[in-house]
């Protein structure tokens, strides 16, 4: 073993990416570039993750609240709907109510407590346990809510997500009753139609609400999944899923389409340089904040597109398992060596054996994706693409 680092990742800074740019030539001259001015040299399965937002922006996917009232006039005819499960966001979830109201005429929102899906803080739970609330079994009014627990504010955010939401609502000439429950079919008390705005346990929301005699069932994925009013803005996969607020009036969708594109950056990096890259497109990551408890992952899914070979999960043996049991007698070369042996001898099949204790089971493009959300950043790091480089390579390769 000669080699010195393993895995590393590296954010790459870009031109700022409009509407029609073309995103391919942008990303590879970029990584060319970044490589030429710091001195490195790029590999084959090196791997190369573009943010989403460079994507849809490239694409032009935008819609504007009136297009979102205007599906929801579509699929809510009376104007009457419920709303379940929305996560606690003025970026994820605010604009979206915007023109949710503003194409209906009555709304009853059901926020979960004390949390929302993705770990956003409503209350403290330490508050739900001093009132004798059980947020397993009780329903409660603004009123019950205000009475026990006050006008408590999101931890990070400063927010009072109860006053935003309903003033959102009345903002738009809609009328709100607003209520606290974490059973999906319990809107169904106030409402046979609902929408239903949880990300990633829609498909059970869903199918509890048709279950239970909803009338009408639709999820944010169901939501613009086609163009409205002659706009551009739409995704036939995910809807609403995954879109964030661009303006007051205004959402970036997540993008669609992103196959061709990483697979011609695949292409190109292999035509101008020989050199067969790995490419994905990446949103948020899939990890937990210890602190605030809030589980990043905000988006349908980590990785919305990739090139093949960036399929299925590690297939690694534990290190320290090897070295602590099957070569716990040996030491220093001889102990290398043992363990070199035996991670070149290793099946591809690894499931279900002790080597594999401690070593995380999760898809490749989570863990890639997540690695590239943390390095990016979302705030003014200017630096959307990431190269990450050695991460196939094992203690084995030099």
């Amino acid at each position: 073993m000669t080699r010195k680092v393993g895995t590393s990742a590296r954010g790459i800074r870009c031109p700022i990416i409009r509407s029609g740019d073309d995103l391919a030539t942008i990303v590879v001259d970029s990584v060319l570039a970044a490589a030429e001015s710091e001195g490195f040299s790029l590999h084959d399965r090196d791997i190369i993750g573009i943010t989403e937002s460079l994507l849809a922006r490239s694409q032009g996917n935008y819609a504007s609240i009136d297009a979102i009232a205007e599906d929801i006039k579509a699929k809510f005819p009376d104007g009457e709907l419920g709303i379940i499960f929305p996560i606690l966001s003025r970026n994820r979830f605010a604009t979206l109510l915007k023109g949710i109201a503003r194409g209906a005429k009555k709304i009853y929102l059901m926020l979960s407590y004390p949390r929302d899906e993705v770990g956003n803080a409503l209350l403290p739970e330490a508050m739900i346990e001093k009132a004798g609330v059980n947020p397993y079994t009780d329903v409660l009014t603004v009123s019950q809510y205000r009475k026990l627990f006050g006008y408590p504010r999101h931890e990070f955010t400063g927010i009072d997500y109860v006053e935003l939401y309903t003033s959102i609502v009345e903002q738009e000439g809609c009328k709100i009753e607003l209520i606290f429950a974490n059973h999906a079919s319990m809107i169904l008390k106030y409402t046979k139609h609902v929408l239903t705005c949880d990300v990633h346990t829609r498909v059970d929301s869903k199918h509890k609400l048709t279950a239970n005699g909803a009338l009408t069932v639709y999820g944010l994925d169901d939501l613009l999944t086609s163009p409205q009013l002659g706009e551009k803005g739409f995704n036939p996969q995910y809807g609403l899923l995954g879109s964030n607020k661009a303006t007051d009036d205004s959402i970036k969708l997540f993008p669609r389409d992103g196959n061709p594109l990483v697979l011609k950056i695949q292409q190109m990096f292999l035509t101008k340089i020989g050199k067969h890259v790995e490419v994905l497109i990446y949103g948020d990551g899939a990890f937990k904040d210890p602190q605030g408890h809030i589980w990043e992952l905000a988006d349908p899914v980590v990785s919305p597109f990739f090139t093949p070979g960036l399929l299925g999960t590690p297939s690694e043996v534990k290190l320290k398992y090897l070295a602590d049991n099957d070569f716990k007698n040996l030491t220093g070369a001889e102990l290398t060596k043992a363990i070199e042996a035996s991670i070149k001898a290793k099946p591809k099949d690894l499931v279900g054996t002790k080597a594999t204790l401690g070593t995380t089971p999760r898809q490749i493009t989570d863990l890639v994706g997540s690695l590239c959300d943390l390095v990016s950043g979302s705030g003014d790091k200017g630096t959307p693409i990431v190269l990450i480089q050695g991460y196939f390579d094992n203690y084995t390769d030099n």
